[in-house]
């Protein structure tokens, strides 16, 4: 079950859906089944992505990723996929990318909670 959020974290949420671009996990495991070679971020705390991560996926987590993003994809250009738990972090943190000038962030709506639901593959580590 998702956590209830509170009404000013919701809002800031909303706000950065409305300016980032979202895909579904649908759409994330069909472009992996295709063999795209995809640069997918888990934006989770350090704990969340050892517990278990997609597959490929780097982590770099919420908190310092205005930080470090620059050494880990030097390439403004580079497609990123984010995701978090539910599609609310990394509806923000792609907003910030995105206001670092980095043009082809997509934040993964529904996050790995729905991942997980559906069945998809996971890595623990």
């Amino acid at each position: 079950m998702a956590p209830q959020h509170t009404p000013k974290f919701m809002a800031i949420v909303n706000e950065a859906k409305k300016k980032v671009r979202e895909c579904t996990v649908e759409d994330v495991k069909r472009r992996m089944d295709a063999g795209e070679k995809l640069l997918i971020a888990d934006v989770r705390e350090e704990s969340e992505y050892a517990a278990s991560h997609l597959p490929g996926a780097i982590h770099i987590g919420k908190g310092v990723m205005e930080r470090d993003i620059e050494t880990k994809v030097p390439d403004s250009g580079q497609e990123i996929i984010l995701y978090c738990g539910g599609g609310y972090r990394s509806a923000l943190a792609a907003e910030n990318l995105g206001r670092m000038g980095y043009t082809r962030v997509v934040s993964m709506d529904g996050g790995v909670r729905i991942w997980r639901e559906k069945g998809f593959p996971l890595t623990q580590g």
